[in-house]
């Protein structure tokens, strides 16, 4: 049995340490990805001002885009690092990294002072960012799992995710902190900057507590004993053996966790917003106090998952979530904003249009344009967050929208007076919805607080669930020589593809079925998909030995072929992948 695995019950200073320091990068990720959320508006204005305001923040989501879609790259970057030159060094190259293009984006000159250098930077940036984070969290998994007990490794990896909730909390005392002492001009001019500046502080932290770190024990062991690979890209996704268990990874256990954290977190806070109009500081405390409470609980299912197993607490959160979600936010609607629920079910309104003059408005960039009169009436009905009924015509003249007893006729954004007509139909569609009841904004004396909160708790236990044992399932599948790698890509692909597209794909089915909660068939379907292929196929890896070979994972003789070994050569290694 290995040495990490015998260890005393009582975690000791260097311990702590360990856990200390590998959490800083989830602190690091969500607190950039809070502050450019956040941000976005004047960050458009500050780097993008050589372009319309709205093509300015359609860039702005664009370079954040970009920042999710490098997220596998980083992967694969970092991951072949990790596991050739050793975990310690690898991560506290990821995290500066973050921490420095965080850092500099509150430096970064404006447009007006440098011109089309300052997007072209900022963009630059914000790839930076995202290839760090690409390595980052795997990293800090592998480096946590092959230091913990094998009997509390669930425990242990389950503390990477408690500070992510956290840093909701902190960047929006930060950016209300700030805003409230210089004012709103001196903010939106340079006050702004603050937030990302201070990142100096955490990583100066992050960066010392990481120096003092030792090399991960079971890495340095099999260092020792040189059984290190030589190609872990080749091995961890050239063999299908382990590509199996990396699509197993990603299809049976990370696509579910990723929507399932993005739904309690992120979409939850758009519905709030965007859906039932509450305004976005109270969605930010109520998401975060509701965040806060269910923290501890990240601790909670990982101890589950060192007692009970790690498949069963994943699954059940999964499918506890699959039928949920529908009743959760159909409750926060009726707590939320019960005026909103009364006039959907009074007043409804109905979309008049030919189906072929209407778009699936899928649009993760913000890029496309939608010019038809029926997308321009279903992106208005969207965006506010109200439901419609679709009825189809043959005619191809302009789209209706009716409401109650009214009729608003939408306009093609292609028609030369479409500035005019843009004018009309949104002053024509507000007083529509106001005569049929429909409010602008959610009433503060109509919220039932505790009953929200429950809600949002709720939400957040079923995140709490099925990401706390993540970290210890995916470093427990992988041997020891290819695990950064191995670890990394499904990881980064889940949460960074499946879990960011989320928001636009369930804008999209909105727009499209003209039903406010449709969108959340896009989690319930990628986390049925989960469960199924998990039940099926998701090893059970509770107390998996890290130096050994996994038992799910069948022994081939010519693994030998991928270690480095005193005296072979690289053309000797080559062809033992040509022999394959």
């Amino acid at each position: 049995m290995a040495s990490n695995d015998i260890r005393g019950a009582r975690m000791s200073r260097g311990d702590r340490r360990v856990l200390i320091a590998s959490s800083l990068g989830a602190v690091f990720e969500a607190y950039d990805f809070y502050l450019a959320g956040s941000l976005a508006v004047i960050i458009s204005k500050q780097f993008f001002s050589g372009v319309n305001p709205g093509a300015a923040f359609v860039f702005t989501l664009l370079s954040f885009a970009a920042g999710f879609a490098v997220r596998p790259f980083g992967s694969i970057v970092f991951g072949r690092i990790g596991d050739r030159i050793g975990r310690k060094y690898t991560f506290l190259f990821t995290i500066s990294l973050m921490g420095i293009s965080t850092f500099l984006i509150g430096l970064l000159p404006s447009f007006s002072e440098i011109g089309i250098a300052a997007p072209i930077i900022f963009i630059c940036l914000r790839l930076l960012q995202g290839l760090s984070l690409g390595g980052e969290y795997s990293g800090a998994a592998t480096y946590v799992a092959e230091h913990a007990p094998a009997a509390k490794r669930g425990a242990w990896t389950a503390w990477i995710q408690t500070p992510a909730t956290l840093s909701l909390l902190l960047s929006l005392v930060i950016i209300l902190g700030v805003r409230y002492v210089v004012g709103d001009d001196a903010f939106s001019a340079w006050g702004w900057r603050v937030p990302f500046l201070l990142s100096a502080v955490l990583l100066a932290a992050s960066i010392w507590i990481r120096l003092k770190l030792r090399e991960s024990p079971v890495f340095s062991r099999m260092k020792e004993q040189n059984k290190a690979s030589r190609a872990p890209l080749k091995e961890a996704f050239g063999q299908w053996r382990n590509l199996r268990l990396s699509l197993i990874a990603l299809f049976g256990l990370v696509a579910g966790q990723a929507v399932v954290l993005y739904t309690g977190q992120f979409y939850a806070l758009f519905f709030l917003t965007q859906t039932l109009k509450v305004d976005m500081t109270t969605a930010n405390i109520l998401i975060g106090v509701a965040l806060i409470a269910c923290t501890p609980f990240f601790i909670v299912f990982g101890v589950l998952s060192d007692l009970v197993g790690r498949k069963p607490v994943i699954m059940v959160g999964l499918l506890i979530a699959a039928f949920a979600y529908f009743p959760l936010f159909k409750g926060l609607t009726h707590y939320v904003n019960p005026a909103l629920e009364h006039a959907l079910d009074q007043s409804p309104i109905e979309v008049v249009a030919n189906p072929a003059d209407c778009s699936f408005q899928f649009n993760p960039t913000g890029t496309a344009h939608f010019t038809s009169s029926c997308d321009i009436a279903k992106q208005a009905l969207a965006t506010a967050g109200l439901s419609y009924r679709n009825v189809a015509t043959a005619d191809s003249s302009t789209a209706l929208i009716r409401v109650g007893a009214d009729s608003v006729p939408a306009y093609a954004a292609l028609s030369p007076r479409a500035r005019e007509e843009a004018g009309r139909f949104t002053a024509a569609l507000t007083e529509a919805l106001s005569k049929a009841g429909y409010p602008r904004r959610a009433d503060p004396a109509q919220i039932n607080w505790g009953m929200t909160l429950l809600i949002l708790i709720c939400l957040g236990l079923l995140i709490t669930a099925t990401y706390g044992p993540v970290a210890a399932v995916l470093a427990e599948m992988f041997p020891t020589r290819i695990r950064y790698t191995a670890v990394s890509l499904p990881y980064n692909i889940g949460n960074g593809w499946f879990g960011g597209f989320l928001p636009a794909t369930a804008f999209a089915i909105v727009a499209a079925s003209g039903d406010i909660y449709a969108g959340l068939w896009y989690p319930v379907s990628l986390i049925v998909m989960t469960f199924l292929v998990g039940i099926v196929l998701l090893p059970e890896t509770k107390s998996t030995d890290l130096e050994a070979e996994p038992a799910f994972q069948p022994r081939e003789p010519d693994n030998e072929k991928y270690r480095s070994k005193p005296g072979r050569s690289r053309s000797e290694i080559n062809n033992g992948f040509r022999g394959l």
